[in-house]
């Protein structure tokens, strides 16, 4: 059999492989096309993947550097591009190996998979957008102590489908990221700087320009506290025991724990100054009046006689 009888069964690298194994070889027309199709297809495939590794990884591996992108966010990301890298070979090498019909066949199978999983992973494929989102806008990193809802602590891990997150009761969170991106999430260690306020309740009895200075003065004499911007007092409110008096100060490289440390520390001393000068953190008071009046007891009380 000669390879003129090969060609109408094959074309491209195929073909030549086929043509190659029927006149060398000597085998039939069928079994050399169908050998030489697996053969280009495996060719193929080794060889563009190869060569996506060598040339499209390493220009996103630079991207993702460029976007300045931790690298617990650019691990997952290379190994999406890596996989897409596969796909695309796969196709490819199908096309190269004659089997457009298996390919076509292939591509209408993963279309219906795909939507009949669409409408199954809802929820999951919503958590992996929110997670790419996450990890190109970072609204937080690692290590960083975020509130949303009614609850706190801080970022201990991001992936693709949840965020978990430690308590500050040393419970562990683990959060769908779609629910940190559909809601509004508080940052407060996101900037340099962060600034904090605390209301002094003193007496109205008291002098509340010497309240005011010696809550500046214990500021200013903090070392966790900022000198610039410096610290200010406001008198935010005349409540029903006390007059408040808002103290607002600045930390600088916050965390959870600067931020219990500084106000502790902060708040102590004050309260300290206020003791020694006599100046009063009044509690609530609450006074009660009335009476209590009884009717009809005339018969639950015996009258007493005189011979008692």
């Amino acid at each position: 059999m000669t390879g003129a009888a090969v060609v109408p069964l094959q074309n491209g690298a195929s073909g030549v492989v086929a043509d190659f194994l029927v006149d060398n070889v000597g085998l039939d027309a069928p079994l050399a096309g169908a050998i030489g199709s697996a053969v280009t297809f495996v060719v193929a495939f080794v060889a563009l993947y190869f060569l996506g590794r060598v040339v499209i990884s390493p220009v996103v591996g630079r991207f993702l550097s460029a976007r300045d992108l931790d690298e617990h966010a650019r691990k997952p990301l290379r190994k999406l591009t890596n996989f897409l890298i596969a796909f695309g070979a796969l196709g490819v090498a199908f096309a190269f190996a004659g089997f457009g019909n298996i390919l076509t066949s292939i591509a209408t199978v993963a279309a219906a998979a795909t939507l009949a999983i669409g409408f199954a992973m809802q929820d999951v494929l919503s958590n992996f957008v929110a997670g790419i989102f996450i990890y190109t806008d970072k609204p937080f990193r690692i290590g960083d102590w975020i509130e949303w809802d009614e609850y706190a602590g801080v970022v201990e891990d991001i992936s693709l489908r949840v965020t978990r997150v430690r308590t500050f009761d040393n419970e562990l969170l683990t959060v769908p990221n779609s629910q940190l991106t559909d809601g509004v999430i508080k940052n407060p260690v996101a900037k340099e700087q962060l600034r904090m306020k605390f209301v002094f309740g003193i007496g109205y009895e008291d002098d509340i320009d010497e309240a005011t200075e010696i809550i500046l003065e214990e500021a200013r004499d903090h070392p966790g506290i900022l000198d610039d911007p410096e610290p200010s007092v406001r008198l935010t409110e005349l409540a029903d025991s006390y007059v408040g008096l808002q103290s607002r100060f600045w930390i600088s490289n916050p965390s959870r724990a600067d931020f219990v440390k500084v106000q502790g520390e902060y708040v102590t001393s004050v309260k300290q100054r206020f003791d020694d000068a006599g100046i009063n953190i009044p509690y609530p008071q609450r006074d009660i009046h009335g009476g209590i009046e009884l009717d009809n007891v005339e018969g639950l009380v015996e009258p007493t006689t005189g011979d008692d």
